[in-house]
């Protein structure tokens, strides 16, 4: 079994797509892991905030098996192909670590570079995984969040029942 850790995020209903990603996801790989979810400002485009969190499950499917599945639930959400790449969005689910897998793939990356890159990615995740290595820097995700500069991005804690 591989734990695999997805980034979800939302700034249309977002409560309400949330739910429908957490919701589809169990049904396709039973239980869950949830970080707490967090409000951040759109990023590339002005627009709504977007309420953001990171899922862990066990799992023995591939990782181009879960993107097929995540595109899949994408759909559920309406949301459509084509979009520009920073746009408003229904719903967005990011696969972002596979066990300590380093991936090239045509229509997606293991890491992704979105790890490092965001608050809204990696404090989610050090709240679920703080001991997890990252398989590129060999650095914990905890000692990656405590390098980043949160102040650039700041991030507000957001209560959600699911």
């Amino acid at each position: 079994m591989a734990r695999v850790y997805l980034g979800l995020g939302s700034n249309i209903d977002a409560e309400a797509n949330l739910a429908l990603g957490i919701r589809e996801l169990r049904q396709r790989y039973g239980d869950l892991d949830l970080s707490p979810v967090y409000r951040s400002a759109a990023v590339g485009f002005d627009g709504d905030d977007f309420l953001n969190m990171v899922v862990a499950m066990e799992t023995t499917a591939s990782p181009e098996d879960i993107h097929a599945q995540i595109e899949l639930i994408h759909t559920l959400s309406g949301r459509k192909r084509g979009e520009q790449k920073f746009s408003a969005r229904s719903l967005d689910i990011d696969l972002l670590l596979y066990d300590d897998l380093v991936v090239e793939h045509p229509r997606f990356r293991i890491p992704r570079d979105d790890v490092l890159e965001y608050s809204f990615v990696l404090r989610p995740l050090v709240e679920i995984a703080p001991e997890f290595v990252h398989p590129v820097t060999q650095r914990t995700l905890a000692e990656h969040w405590h390098a980043f500069d949160q102040a650039g991005q700041p991030l507000e804690p957001v209560t959600v029942a699911f």
